[in-house]
């Protein structure tokens, strides 16, 4: 499709019919580790793919054919560059430069918040580790819960009376047990997020609502009032 998209630069020449100047970012894609990578050349006020190239080497004589045909079809088009925008790898920095001399090459703001922020992130994965070694013997607990209600399950069978009795208490209480468990499995096990919201951050956020969760449990069975909440 982007082959075909590229023979025919009537398409694109009427898509940037009304457009005046044009912002290009380059980047490099690797689909599988040992692959070819895809460096891919986009326009970034219309949002579309001008053109992509696999290529085995990221030098500065491999990137500039890309920055060159970039450069003449804006030119082709009638539009004027406004500025690039790539990482900081030393071809596009340096092939830019030459190239396209006088336009103004902006860093990627992802990149440049992603290197910004990994002093914090490092710490926030420490931080992780110390929670996750606070936080030990899920499995120990999930496998009594499931060892009493087997039994629980096979003293039911020995009267209908009994069955009712331990279905309303013991399998209930047991449940909530075992959802407990996966929460907290689920949250140690999360590792998404970025500079703007780090997984260890967030960790300490839900474990610390589980904890208040556990403590509002353990004050009714104490016979404590229950308040309302939009929290609860």
């Amino acid at each position: 499709m982007l082959a075909a998209r590229q023979q025919d630069f009537q398409l694109l020449r009427e898509d940037y019919a009304a457009t005046r100047e044009v912002a290009l970012s380059i980047d490099g894609l690797q689909p599988e580790k040992g692959h070819e990578t895809l460096y891919v050349v986009r326009e970034l006020g219309r949002e579309r793919v001008w053109f992509a190239q696999p290529l085995l080497s990221s030098a500065t004589e491999e990137i500039r054919p890309l920055i060159v045909q970039a450069k003449d079809w804006a030119k082709r088009l009638g539009c004027r560059m406004r500025m690039w925008m790539s990482d900081k790898q030393d071809a596009f920095v340096k092939t830019i430069a030459s190239v396209c001399p006088g336009v103004p090459h902006r860093y990627c703001g992802n990149h440049f918040l992603r290197d910004l922020a990994k002093p914090m992130l490092e710490l926030d994965s420490h931080a992780k580790v110390q929670m996750r070694g606070k936080i030990r013997g899920l499995r120990g607990i999930e496998r009594e819960v499931l060892k009493e209600r087997a039994a629980a399950q096979a003293s039911q069978n020995k009267g209908r009376k009994r069955t009712m009795m331990m279905a309303v208490t013991v399998p209930h209480g047991l449940d909530v047990v075992l959802d407990y468990c996966a929460a907290v499995r689920g949250i140690i096990n999360d590792s998404q997020g970025g500079p703007l919201r780090p997984p260890g951050l967030r960790m300490s956020e839900a474990l610390g609502e589980v904890r208040k969760s556990l403590q509002r449990n353990l004050r009714l069975k104490k016979g404590g009032t229950r308040k309302r909440s939009c929290s609860d």
